[in-house]
């Protein structure tokens, strides 16, 4: 064989006789000198990449500061600060943030079919449950203070058996629609030979990942998004409620910044793959899309975390002297509180409000 026929094979290409040269099969590459085609080596992304490391760690001081609020208000459950944060619904949002911060390292585990199972429930289930609970909590406020401007009459479905009923309603939507999905496309791993296909075929890569594209990992979240834009929503139209009323305005807060970091989130999600195809970067585009979405993933739990129950558990511990019960509030006080923020509305307006609340 003529030394110089095989500089004629470049890219995925190997030497099959002479005067030929043919393409290697997707999931090969040519062997140095040329004369075959060997097998593509197949990644994953491992527990010590950057890229899972740093949403890991994120992820573990999520679950354990939730983990030390869940303890806390299991120990003082019967204390006021508890009681009026509406105990029932609380257990059921931190048991969607802790859900969030879990996803993570689901997300980083080798794929296979049941990971690939329960990355597609819980990826969308956590936050679905996060702002299920929250949306009920700020409908709730609104609609009372609204009604409170127009009778004495309290609106239908305010009670714990209800506000639990509205909650657990809006989080089967999301479970309905993954169970769906598993019965259209059931759960399995692909190994992509494309991502990493450079120019060079010694650098080329299978990636080993479940079968979820962008699209799905958007669709999936989109749900919990249009329950996030409406409980945004209601926050804004609950802003007039009096400060110290009721939680309207934390929950204003959660959902503010909760809305900043997935604005950030979606064109970097996206704008990756673009990037990467740029500029050549050695990281896969999966690896860095996991990073992005786990680490928003977290910042939205811990700004829920922070902003709705830190401020409790921080009078629970260090304050409990605060942590008494308050005068009881009737609806008549709400009507009341409401007539005057009516008032308050007005140019001229100068009436002070001091509502009545139990916290």
């Amino acid at each position: 064989m003529c030394p110089t026929c095989l500089q004629l094979c470049d890219g995925y290409q190997y030497q099959l006789d002479e005067f030929t040269c043919e393409m290697c099969p997707t999931d090969m590459r040519p062997v140095p000198n040329r004369t075959a085609c060997c097998p593509t080596p197949i990644i994953k992304l491992e527990w010590n990449s950057p890229w899972a490391l740093v949403p890991a760690s994120l992820a573990m001081l999520g679950i354990l500061a939730t983990s030390a609020v869940v303890v806390t208000f299991i120990r003082f459950n019967d204390t006021p600060i508890v009681r009026a944060s509406g105990r029932e619904l609380s257990y059921v949002l931190l048991t969607g943030i802790f859900l969030i911060y879990l996803i993570t390292f689901l997300m980083i585990a080798e794929p296979g079919v049941v990971v690939c199972a329960f990355r597609r429930l819980l990826l969308g289930l956590g936050m679905a449950i996060t702002y299920s609970a929250m949306l009920t909590k700020t409908n709730r406020i609104y609609r009372i203070f609204e009604q409170g401007k127009k009778s004495v009459t309290p609106p239908k479905f305010i009670s714990p058996t209800s506000q639990l009923a509205i909650t657990f309603i809006l989080i089967s939507v999301q479970v309905l629609g993954v169970f769906v999905w598993f019965a259209v496309v059931p759960p399995h791993t692909i190994i992509d030979y494309e991502e990493l296909r450079p120019p060079n075929p010694d650098l080329a890569r299978g990636i080993l990942k479940c079968d979820m594209s962008d699209l799905s990992i958007i669709c999936c979240l989109s749900y919990s998004i249009v329950l996030m834009v409406t409980c945004t929503v209601y926050a804004v139209k609950s802003r007039g409620v009096p400060e110290t009323f009721n939680e309207a305005k934390p929950i204003g807060f959660t959902m503010y910044t909760t809305c900043i970091v997935w604005l950030a989130f979606v064109p970097i999600f996206f704008g990756t793959a673009q990037s990467t195809e740029k500029f050549g970067s050695l990281s896969p585009q999966m690896f860095i899309q996991t990073a992005t979405l786990t680490v928003s993933m977290s910042l939205s739990a811990s700004v829920s975390l922070g902003m709705l129950y830190m401020p409790k558990v921080y009078v629970i511990v260090f304050h409990p002297e605060q942590n008494v019960q308050k005068r009881k509030r009737s609806f008549k006080a709400v009507v009341q509180a409401a007539t005057l923020s009516q008032k308050t509305d007005k140019p001229n307006g100068d009436t002070k409000i001091e509502p009545d609340r139990t916290q």
